[in-house]
């Protein structure tokens, strides 16, 4: 079977793109995994099928690099909405339906290579001893360190994604350290089993954590973060008993298309 794909990439964070509006494509766990594979495949984080959904733009279907089937991708998000726009099935915005729900997504008009989606209301952050959990479209802990540059991310966020606590469902860990109102977050990925160059539901994770705790400022709502893979704004309302209107901006970027013989 031979397909036809578009490799895009959100601060880092790369996809697999295959048009199935014609609900054709069948892929199967070793499919998707060769496919990521950096050396036998084309390499990504994880593959996206855009399908057809009645009172949607499209439906979002997204599987990790292990081949499972995932919770909410934020950098997938505003990846595929880029990859729309290339397909000519929307113009400035979208909504479209993802495993969490629906979502909005819309070009920034000063500058088209960004775009904002939003995000899911977060209405609890969970202490687990002294780190921070909760749910924005994918499980998220949230660990504050100092000097961020020196972590091992991958051994860390292995020891916590495969703890007593997380290790059925599994969590993705963000270690965030904070200078001023300036975040930075690095992320272990489960599913991808690895840190990640950027992760979108972690960034605001992080962000919602930060302000939630006093760690940065609270005036403007807008957080700045900063990630291996790039920048990114989070934009959310705080409430009583958590955060909602949150919107989440970054680079989406079409890196190359090509065929591939599944």
């Amino acid at each position: 079977m031979k397909l036809d794909f578009y490799k895009y990439e959100g601060t880092g964070n790369d996809f697999i793109m295959f048009d199935d509006r014609q609900n054709s494509i069948n892929l199967n766990n070793l499919n998707i995994r060769l496919i990521c594979d950096r050396r036998f495949g084309i390499g990504a984080d994880g593959v996206i099928l855009l399908r057809e959904k009645a009172g949607y733009d499209f439906e979002m279907v997204y599987f990790n690099s292990d081949g499972q089937l995932s919770t909410m991708c934020g950098n997938g998000g505003r990846c595929i909405t880029s990859f729309a726009l290339k397909l000519g099935i929307i113009k400035s915005q979208a909504k479209f339906l993802a495993v969490d729900g629906m979502h909005e997504s819309e070009f920034v008009k000063t500058n088209p290579d960004i775009v904002k989606l939003k995000m899911k209301d977060v209405e609890l952050v969970q202490a687990v001893e002294a780190n921070w959990f909760l749910d924005t479209g994918s499980p998220h802990l949230v660990v504050k360190v100092q000097h961020l540059a020196d972590i091992d991310v991958k051994k860390s966020g292995r020891d916590f994604r495969y703890s007593e606590r997380f290790k059925e469902k599994g969590v993705n860990v963000n270690f965030v350290e904070c200078i001023g109102d300036d975040i930075s977050v690095r992320t272990y990925e489960r599913g991808v089993e690895d840190e990640t160059l950027s992760c979108e539901t972690g960034v605001t994770a992080a962000a919602l954590v930060a302000r939630a705790k006093g760690w940065i400022g609270d005036n403007s709502g807008v957080s700045k973060i900063i990630t291996p893979g790039g920048e990114l704004k989070v934009h959310a309302e705080k409430l009583s008993g958590g955060f909602s209107n949150i919107w989440l901006d970054g680079a989406a970027t079409f890196v190359f298309s090509g065929e591939i013989n599944i």
